[in-house]
């Protein structure tokens, strides 16, 4: 019933236009752990009112089977400021048709008024005690994309088989309810209930559980510039800044209202460097500021940048600022600690594909990590485990650029790790120290972690398969390869099939899923390298570390071994020229 993608499909009848037509109606987008990230318009492959109509009704049903008390506990609903003018889809259409929907049925919705971070919905969730919640977001991708991401009673992202279950209740109510497009009912509806204004307030509350040195905040003459690269953040990290009595960071003019074209930018992700960072670079050289906090579009995730003395910007690496923030975090615990014994149910934990840097820290101070398999909904997952055994679970973090620094959010959040951040480097600078000198005091105490991650993209489903069937057939069927050029593998992990070579009975101990590719290959030179294929965009991607013992500092000499390292993993495990794959442009 939406006229903009009914006239694109008569349109395209019209025209006679199979191979359109086969693009928008061939498949149903899939729905998995991520829930849906497709890009807005006609037909069931994409975001568009009916799909998400049919998605809601979907998650409902499974919902009611799962919650008898799901008409009292409700859900929550957030979204984020997309909008895709030619088929009329935005996030917070989506999000109301999505309320609509629950309260149809008698279930109570916290509907978030205006947009937000994506944090705010597990917060909520978990706040409330709510049975799931809804964030209608497409993170950092591209402008046309859209996403629906789903969070469980636990306040973590959903894990399989709860996918599976969704999936095929989707499947089985896809015709519309009676008044499943007329959103403007829920407006008088006594179901609805906006949670705006108090989460506003208990979540600044609630993170000022991690301020620590309040008057060092309030002294610092330290300048911080922070971009929200045309998304949510702008206004809850000037709040956050409050909360911890910093003085505000400066705002880059040109990115912080929200807009659905990025017009700035080429790709709207932090991650992708300094292309992203132009406008903050030029900012912070005006008004003199060494810091630069930048959020994703949905302010899950954080990047930061500091001037060196060479006046140089180093923007650092997800695993960079993980080493950082897991110090401070510790240090801060330690120190304000009042019983030394509770270090044994102190955790931290990061994902395979992360840097070990934590396992380090942990093993030197005597608390617990662990590791995950990729992506927040597992360390969420695992951290609501360990919480209720009555385990601190003091910090998380993945190398893509996302930090759970507080408890009360057990997923990635892009608002708290900014202001944190901002409090280390204020503490930081009033022992003239700067992040880059404290990051290597960080690796001189607990061994330097060399990283190095990229990505190759590549269309064809057929040949990522090839080229990971090739990887298990190496030298004839089932063999694994023995080397790569120079390098001698001394482990194989393959997480699609289960396969561990340094287990007793070779069987991984860390979940497989047969749906995703993941590899990883240890060296007898101590270097370790992950492929890996991603869940929501065509990319295979790769992370690779050298991690060395306290007291090799030749730094220069490890990053010389790990760049060899990665040529021939490229050259002998992609071979990039063979299988036609488009290398990462900066």
């Amino acid at each position: 019933q939406n006229p903009k993608t009914y006239a694109i499909v008569k349109q395209l009848l019209a025209e006679g236009n199979a191979g359109e037509l086969q693009k928008y109606f061939g498949s149903r987008m899939e729905f998995g752990t991520a829930g849906l990230r497709a890009a807005m318009g006609a037909g069931i492959s994409h975001m568009n009112d009916l799909t998400i109509i049919q998605t809601t009704q979907g998650f409902c049903r499974y919902l009611e089977k799962n919650f008898s008390d799901l008409k009292k506990r409700g859900v929550v609903i957030g979204f984020d400021a997309r909008a895709h003018l030619s088929s009329g889809g935005s996030s917070k259409r989506f999000a109301r048709l999505a309320a609509n929907t629950f309260i149809s049925q008698g279930v109570p919705v916290y509907l978030f008024s205006d947009i937000i971070p994506t944090p705010f919905v597990p917060y909520t969730v978990t706040h409330l005690k709510l049975c799931a919640g809804i964030m209608v977001t497409a993170s950092h991708n591209p402008k046309q994309d859209n996403g629906y991401k789903v969070y469980w009673e636990n306040g973590a992202q959903i894990i399989s088989p709860h996918d599976k279950g969704i999936s095929q209740a989707i499947e089985e109510n896809q015709e519309p309810w009676p008044q499943a497009w007329d959103d403007k009912l829920i407006d008088s509806s006594p179901l609805l209930h906006d949670p705006y204004a108090m989460v506003n307030k208990e979540y600044f509350k609630d993170i000022q559980k991690q301020c620590f040195y309040r008057n060092i905040n309030k002294e610092t003459n330290l300048k911080f510039v922070h971009t929200s690269v045309h998304g949510v953040g702008h206004k809850f990290v000037q709040l956050a800044f409050k909360a911890f009595d910093l003085s505000p960071p400066f705002a880059v003019p040109e990115q912080k209202d929200p807009d659905p074209d990025f017009p700035t930018v080429k790709y709207p992700n932090p991650e992708e460097g300094k292309g992203v960072l132009t406008l903050s670079f030029a900012l912070a050289e005006k008004d003199g500021a060494r810091i630069i906090l930048a959020n994703d579009p949905d302010a899950d995730r954080l990047a930061v940048a500091e001037k060196q003395e060479s006046g140089e910007w180093k923007v650092f690496s997800g695993n960079e600022l993980g080493a950082l923030l897991g110090w401070w975090i510790f240090t801060c615990w330690k120190n304000n600690s009042r019983d030394t014994r509770a270090i044994k149910d102190v955790y931290m934990l990061s994902s395979t594909v992360s840097s070990k840097i934590l396992r380090a820290i942990a093993l030197k101070e005597g608390f617990h990590f662990e590791e995950t398999l990729t992506g927040f909904k597992w360390m969420g997952n695992r951290a609501k485990q360990l919480m209720d055994q009555g385990k601190a679970v003091l910090f998380a973090f993945e190398e893509a650029i996302g930090y759970m620094c507080c408890p009360a959010v057990l997923d990635k959040d892009g608002v708290s790790a900014a202001v944190i951040t901002a409090e280390m480097a204020s503490f930081l600078a009033t022992r003239n120290l700067s992040l880059s000198q404290q990051l290597k005091a960080v690796y001189d105490e607990y061994g330097f972690h060399i990283t190095k991650a990229s990505y190759f993209i590549c269309h064809d489903p057929k040949v990522i398969q090839q080229l990971f069937d090739n990887l298990r057939n190496f030298d004839g069927k089932n063999t694994y390869p023995k080397s790569c050029g120079r390098f001698k593998v001394s482990g194989i992990r393959d997480l699609t099939t289960g396969y561990d070579s340094s287990q007793p009975d070779q069987k991984a101990i860390l979940p497989t899923s047969k749906s995703s590719q993941m590899i990883t290959f240890t060296f007898a030179n101590g270097g370790v390298a992950t492929m890996r294929t991603s869940g929501t965009e065509p990319k295979i991607k790769y992370y690779s570390e050298l991690c060395a013992p306290p007291g090799n500092s030749d730094v220069e000499q490890l990053k010389k071994e790990l760049d060899e390292l990665v040529s021939a993993l490229e050259k002998h495990f992609f071979q990039p020229e063979k299988n036609k794959l488009q290398r990462k442009t900066e």
